[in-house]
């Protein structure tokens, strides 16, 4: 995919941005550290780095929700001056033309698409809402952009996509000239993605200047116009998106060269666990499953694609021992379950790393030790005579701090110091250093940079190569297609047959997430994974 080309001559009458020597210190952190960053009228701008390297903080210094220690922010004003924007004043950065759309949307799901849009915008002493401007207003917006959505559907009604619009759209009925967009593909299907692109194009177009954060480089490489990129909280550089590659991004990011994931051929061996015909009901598609069937092989990565909210989190659930069927059977090595709980599932050798690492996935207050022995306390490798043997756990945790790279102050940091990536590493190395015959990896790599990503898919190959079965839940069809045997597909709780990733189209891959295509007629018995898949992770 080639970058669109940019229009802007990019010449100090188009500046709409600029950040000059801007630094962030807490406590002995430097967060950001003398950064520099200029952004054009009609320009598009991907900010990258590792997870850590101060993209977010930065973005937060824009937006006025922190104050920087050192530097200057610069914005354009509406006539063409250059003005300093006040530090610390969220409302500043408003009325300046910022706008910023997160990875998590800002909805309220009980209104209307309008209603989001026009909140806030309006005297709060007025007594009748001007409804007729603000949809003559948003008409030419819509009509402008192609940012079309019905905006009388509450929102809880909307896909994923539509739902993005309305935040997009909520920024540019605010009058913005600079959006910022936080992973803005991270819960969209491909067609989605691609509209998106389409649209952003449209909107540099006319003069809107856009930074994106982003981790999936071949989408930044298909909508940029420039990379700048962080680590260790400096910006480290800066390049057009024309003479950039995965790979030279990659390694300036990390600081190295990124290894690429690939799988290697390997039989799969007998199933290790089976959903037959299993239906959960739990009155919304995020939490029901019906008339399932899932079968997961030693050796082998079943993934599961599906947009968010399609019923992932039951299936996690169920697959963890944290909810029974209503419905349907489920077997573990041919034996059928007849207890659901978590400690039971644990004992047949199935293990998880959760989809929300911060809730799930780890205890903030405990140390770093601390949580990686959570789960095995009651194992006769850390007692000593009836009491916790805290030299066994304290070795174990220093072995898995060095064996899996977490970075931290030490093992008895607490682990809510850790970065996104340092946390799933941490959860990784708890994990599988136990050796599972299942592992229940539920968006191992979301929001993660290159590096961390590569290194949890190394780890879950490896296991896989060890004989492990891997259940791969994702909305990652990067992720999904380089490292899994199979991929199955899932929409509103219905599961696809599973089907061999080298047979799979990505665009058809992406049409069964929307369920606007069936699946194509799967085979009972799956055959061996026969080919390897050498692509870069992204």
């Amino acid at each position: 995919m080639s970058s669109a080309a940019h229009t802007s001559s990019e010449t100090s009458q188009d500046l709409l941005l600029s950040l000059a020597g801007v630094t962030k210190r807490f406590g002995p952190l430097v967060a950001n550290n003398a950064i520099d960053l200029t952004v054009h009228k009609g320009e598009i701008v991907a900010l990258l780095g590792e997870n850590g390297a101060g993209k977010t903080t930065l973005m937060n210094i824009l937006f006025g929700h922190y104050v920087a220690d050192e530097g200057t922010v610069t914005v354009a004003s509406r006539d063409g001056n250059l003005e300093q924007l006040e530090p610390g004043a969220p409302q500043a950065a408003l009325d300046a033309g910022i706008g910023m759309v997160h990875q998590h949307f800002t909805l309220a799901e009980n209104l209307t698409g309008l209603d989001n849009i026009v909140l806030g915008t309006e005297p709060i002493f007025r007594l009748r809402r001007d409804r007729s401007s603000a949809r003559a207003k948003l008409g030419e917006l819509m009509a402008g952009s192609g940012l079309n959505v019905d905006l009388d559907q509450p929102v809880h009604k909307l896909t994923v996509g539509e739902k993005q619009r309305v935040e997009i759209l909520k920024a540019l009925y605010r009058n913005a000239r600079l959006l910022v967009l936080d992973e803005p593909t991270a819960v969209l299907t491909p067609q989605e993605a691609d509209s998106l692109f389409t649209i952003l194009r449209k909107l540099a177009a006319t003069g809107l200047a856009v930074i994106i954060i982003a981790h999936k480089l071949a989408e930044v490489l298909a909508v940029s116009h420039r990379i700048a990129v962080l680590r260790g909280g400096a910006k480290v550089g800066e390049m057009k998106t024309s003479e950039a590659n995965h790979k030279s991004i990659a390694e300036l990011m990390v600081g190295r060269e990124v290894p690429a994931s690939r799988r290697t051929p390997r039989a799969p061996g007998k199933p290790v666990i089976t959903l037959a015909d299993v239906t959960i009901d739990r009155g919304d598609s995020r939490r029901s499953l019906h008339g399932v069937n899932v079968t997961a092989r030693e050796g082998e990565i079943l993934g599961i694609a599906g947009v968010s909210g399609n019923g992932q989190a039951a299936l996690a659930q169920l697959i963890a021992g944290l909810d029974k069927p209503d419905s349907g059977t489920v077997e573990i090595f041919g034996e059928k379950v007849t207890k659901f709980d978590a400690h039971t599932f644990a004992q047949n050798g199935i293990a998880r790393i959760p989809e929300d690492r911060h809730h799930d996935g780890m205890v903030g207050s405990m140390t770093v030790t601390e949580n990686i022995a959570i789960e095995d306390v009651r194992s006769a490798e850390y007692q000593k005579f009836g009491f916790l043997d805290f030299d066994a756990i304290r070795k174990r945790a220093e072995h898995a701090i060095n064996d899996y790279d977490v970075r931290c102050p030490g093992p008895d940091a607490p682990a809510r110091l850790l970065s996104g990536g340092n946390i799933q590493k941490l959860i990784l190395a708890r994990v599988l250093e136990k050796s599972p015959r299942l592992i229940l990896a539920n968006q191992p790599s979301r929001g993660l940079d290159v590096g961390a990503q590569s290194e949890v898919h190394r780890r879950l190959l490896e296991a896989r190569q060890g004989g492990a079965a891997v259940i791969l839940i994702s909305e990652d069809l990067d992720e999904l297609l380089t490292i899994s045997d199979q991929i199955a597909v899932i929409h509103a709780g219905h599961i696809t047959p599973a089907m061999p990733t080298d047979s799979i189209d990505r665009s058809e891959l992406g049409l069964m997430m929307a369920g606007q295509k069936a699946a194509p007629h799967a085979p009972d018995a799956p055959p061996a994974t026969t080919t390897t898949n050498p692509g870069e992770t992204a």
